[in-house]
């Protein structure tokens, strides 16, 4: 307005209603460039630090700023953490990479299944597929289910069958844990999360318990737990040996097992 009018600074303001400290008011705040040069730093070496970390590290430095100033240029230089880690840190993987299998044993699908004894106490039925044969390696019953336990079934069932290079399973407790975890980075197995919510992610375990559930488990009365192994082991060898399975040409799953990777899904 002054350069285009001609007027006075004292002028213009009383036109703007502005007072004239405010038009001579000179910011007193410190130079922030480099503590926000600081900031980036720390977490681009940190990653997964939020601005409360950050600022522990500043305080810690020197620096003389409070929490809220911190956590303003944090925000300012688009620091923030997006999307929360997923709790399996070695042997996860990304779902936009799947392939499907090309031969037995190489990618698995796990899911637990829940049905009680005659007498109502509950049953948890961990129960394992391979998507490429359709063969199932083990069905383990048990009252209750911890990461260990499942680390426990999956040893004894692969030092029969052999190490997987991939096991498809959902966000189970017992899925995420560290013993699982562990034991996948030593075996050099993979762990294929399916998304929250999506059981479409892990399908073929799905259909597995659909047929387990009205070929098995709503079949019979279970009185006891080994009653339960008995009976479920029974339905696995017939699943395996004996019940023609519609994708695989009305064979019976163990005949690609015996046969190989280049076995052949027609009739």
């Amino acid at each position: 307005m002054r350069g285009e009018w001609g007027v006075s600074i004292r002028r213009a303001c009383r036109v703007l209603d502005v007072d004239t400290s405010t038009y001579h008011y000179k910011s007193r705040r410190p130079e922030q460039a480099g503590l926000e040069r600081r900031i980036r730093e720390i977490c681009q070496t940190r990653v997964r630090y939020g601005y409360r970390r950050v600022h522990a590290l500043l305080r810690r430095e020197g620096w003389r700023v409070n929490h809220k100033k911190t956590r303003r240029i944090y925000k300012e230089l688009g620091l923030q953490l997006r999307s929360k880690p997923p709790k399996r840190r070695v042997k996860a993987k990304l779902r936009e990479d799947r392939c499907a299998a090309t031969r037995p044993n190489e990618i698995w699908a796990m899911d637990f299944v829940h049905d009680q004894l005659a007498t109502g106490r509950k049953l948890r039925i961990l129960t394992v597929v391979d998507i490429f044969s359709r063969y199932s390696p083990v069905i383990d019953p048990r009252f209750s289910y911890r990461g260990e336990d499942v680390v426990q079934v999956l040893e004894r069932t692969c030092a029969e069958t052999g190490y997987p290079t991939t096991i498809r399973v959902d966000q189970g407790s017992e899925f995420v844990s560290r013993d699982l975890d562990l034991w996948a980075y030593a075996r050099g197995v993979t762990l294929d999360f399916s998304r929250p919510g999506k059981p479409t992610d892990n399908a073929y375990i799905e259909a597995f318990n659909g047929r387990f559930r009205a070929e098995c488990l709503n079949q019979h009365w279970f009185l006891t737990l080994a009653d339960a192994r008995e009976k479920m082991e029974d339905w696995r060898r017939y699943y395996n040996e004996d019940r023609p399975h519609g994708a695989l040409g009305h064979k019976p799953p163990i005949s690609l097992m015996n046969h190989g990777s280049t076995a052949s899904l027609l009739p």
